[in-house]
């Protein structure tokens, strides 16, 4: 049963924060708000959280497609190889943000992806989130929980999160009701930068 934890986003309680944190450090699944949709989350570091997070997906840990959700750019270099100044430039002008940036991994990935030849970056304009890497320590492991084909109300609705999830996940967090428009995913591994998906973060950073 998921333990179901109220934590306002114009003022993230740091009792409430802490709490969720335990649980991620112990190897727990959260979920909770994003600036797009909910999304599922693990700690970096664990790798049994995040085979679960694999199993659930239906997807092998190798081959997934998370993102690493993380505080600033101050963690880039432990993910992403060096940057050129222009990629920078993007990456400061849009976030914090509704996007997903695609970088190229560096030789530091945990041991999980290794074998990847690139990352994906998320630093959401989000208090909950933030508050979340922050007191961790360390990014999240991220997924999103839209379904693919549509958008359906549970996606948005925290108490309808938790009746679909509750055994499968330790704590959904209830930070209000969750937009429905993925992020935007940009791949700056390539020259020019490739939109994969058009979400919610506009264009116009370019």
């Amino acid at each position: 049963m998921a333990e179901f934890i109220k934590i306002y986003p114009e003022n993230p309680n740091p009792k409430e924060i802490q709490k969720v944190v335990k649980v991620l450090k112990n190897g727990g699944l959260v979920i909770y708000p994003t600036d797009t949709v909910y999304g599922l989350g693990c700690d970096i570091t664990n790798i049994r959280a995040l085979e679960r997070v694999a199993r659930i997906k239906g997807v092998k840990l190798e081959k997934s497609n998370f993102s690493f959700v993380c505080e600033d750019l101050s963690n880039l270099s432990d993910y992403a190889k060096q940057i050129d100044t222009t990629t920078f430039k993007i990456l400061k002008r849009a976030l914090p943000g509704a996007y997903t940036f695609i970088l190229p991994g560096s030789k530091n990935l945990p041991n999980p992806f290794k074998k990847r030849k690139t990352v994906g970056i998320r630093v959401p304009d989000s208090s909950i989130a933030l508050a979340l890497v922050n007191a961790l320590g360390n990014p999240i492991v991220s997924t999103s929980i839209r379904d693919e084909d549509e958008v359906i109300e549970y996606t948005t609705d925290p108490e309808l999160i938790l009746e679909k999830w509750n055994n499968l996940v330790d704590v959904v967090i209830d930070g209000g009701y969750g937009g429905n428009e993925a992020s935007t995913i940009i791949d700056l591994s390539v020259k020019p930068p490739e939109i994969i998906r058009e979400g919610k973060g506009s264009l116009e950073i370019f």
